[in-house]
């Protein structure tokens, strides 16, 4: 696919059609190619978003756009081992982490909601402490990537590579909607790239402590995020 820069006063019209004619174009292409695409597209207006479960996404987009801004949201729930690894991101690779924060600090939400409201609405707390933080702090981009991959569960199989986030009015960009987690282990492996420790330690998919569990041997990946609940996902992707 052609890269051309977007203006900067195009309208979501503009970047919802070049979303979809991208998501169908760039369907084949390698995520560093698709990476390399965003780059020339929207320069300094493109971001990673990234939990830290692993760095590989923004591994990828350091390659394509040195510098690149990888965006953090500390929830104030994080394990330790996360905030480890935003930390050594930030220090070894070509990146700049900027870590988001919701308005209110864990005490401030207990004190005007309760405490724990991850136990009692957990949509709620993800709300206040993930989405909302990540509206206000994807508003100076045009567009964002994601680490989604379709193999992850159900509700992210039809993941396209380049998509269009309604939602927030961005273009949304999933480079490695097509890969396993055999492709991710393999670029890991290949590239050296920081991973978060607790994906060793029973957890494949790492969340906020109060929400994550580990896994037993055979069950979905995502199983341990809200176990025993019909929640699967944070909203940040719905």
């Amino acid at each position: 696919m052609t890269v051309t820069r977007i203006a900067q006063d195009a309208t979501a019209a503009d970047l919802e059609a070049l979303a979809e004619q991208a998501g169908r174009e760039l369907e084949d292409a390698s995520a560093l190619e698709i990476l390399q695409w965003a780059a020339g597209t929207f320069g300094e207006r493109f971001c990673v978003t990234s939990s830290m479960e692993d760095a590989v996404v923004a591994h990828l987009a350091s390659r394509a756009l040195p510098g690149v801004d990888v965006v953090f949201l500390d929830t104030g729930y994080h394990f330790p081992e996360t905030i480890g690894t935003r930390d050594a991101v930030d220090a070894v690779m070509d990146v700049n982490v900027i870590t988001l924060t919701p308005r209110q600090s864990v005490e401030e939400q207990d004190a005007e909601y309760g405490a724990k409201l991850y136990e009692r609405d957990p949509d709620l707390c993800c709300a206040l402490r993930k989405v909302k933080p990540l509206e206000e702090g994807l508003a100076g981009y045009a567009a964002w990537a994601t680490g989604l991959r379709r193999d992850e569960s159900p509700t992210r199989a039809n993941t396209p590579v380049v998509g269009w986030d309604a939602k927030r009015g961005k273009v949304k960009i999933s480079p490695i909607a097509r890969w396993t987690q055999d492709d991710v282990d393999a670029y890991v492996l290949e590239h050296g790239v920081l991973t978060n420790p607790l994906l060793m330690d029973g957890y494949p998919s790492v969340g906020c402590a109060p929400c994550t569990f580990r896994v037993e041997a055979g069950e979905d990946a995502r199983a341990g995020r809200w176990a025993g609940r019909a929640k699967t996902e944070c909203g940040l992707h719905t």
